[in-house]
């Protein structure tokens, strides 16, 4: 049995497709702060939104959680799309309330690309951006639960260069507490020894 159709759906050819698929591969050239443990370098985006829809995956089955898992991992995998044209926005940068505008419009440009066969593209971004379901209330977390372990496993090294506080890094991620008590206590914990570590400035 053929897993082609013997005829393509819509105006799409094969060198629309896999133009479509060298601009989702952008997002490998997209550099993150976080560093992979065991290197000197950072991690990417596309690395990232792997790491997340696994991460979101093992989460919900390991909690046995009531969630879609097509949705959630659909969600995590276009969550950094819009990065590609957007770049990445440090969770701490003062212009971190406005990178979603830049990101909504690249999401854009890519659902209207020829050779993209994801008609609800935009759709799905939009349930992670804004969305307040419990698969985006879990990827969310998720999100910020993956560069704090990565910076607890480098020894702070993203926070220590770029003059991370205590409070800055508590704030960021006091809504797990609603979300995802258990996590929430764990990072608290984290929180208060990397700050006796000095890899946290204490303010």
């Amino acid at each position: 049995m053929s897993l082609v159709a013997p005829i393509l759906a819509s105006t799409s050819t094969v060198d629309e497709i896999t133009e479509f698929l060298l601009s989702l591969d952008a997002l490998k050239r997209v550099d993150r702060r976080s560093y992979v443990t065991g290197t000197t370098r950072k991690e990417n985006s596309a690395e990232h939104s792997w790491h997340l829809a696994m991460a979101c995956w093992s989460i919900a089955e390991t909690f046995e959680l009531d969630v879609d898992h097509e949705q959630l991992l659909k969600m995590a995998l276009v969550h950094d799309l819009g990065e590609i044209d957007a770049g990445d926005t440090f969770l701490y940068s003062s212009n971190r309330n406005t990178a979603h505008i830049e990101e909504r419009a690249g999401i854009a440009r890519l659902e209207g690309e020829r050779g993209n066969g994801i008609t609800n593209l935009s759709q799905i971004w939009e349930a992670q951006e804004t969305g307040i379901s419990k698969e985006t209330q879990l990827l969310k977390v998720v999100d910020r639960l993956l560069p704090f372990l990565l910076n607890l496993n480098t020894e702070g090294k993203t926070w220590i260069e770029l003059g991370v506080t205590r409070s800055q890094v508590a704030t960021a991620h006091v809504f797990i507490k609603d979300s995802f008590p258990m996590i929430h206590h764990w990072l608290s914990k984290q929180i208060a020894y990397a700050t006796e570590q000095s890899w946290l400035i204490d303010r």
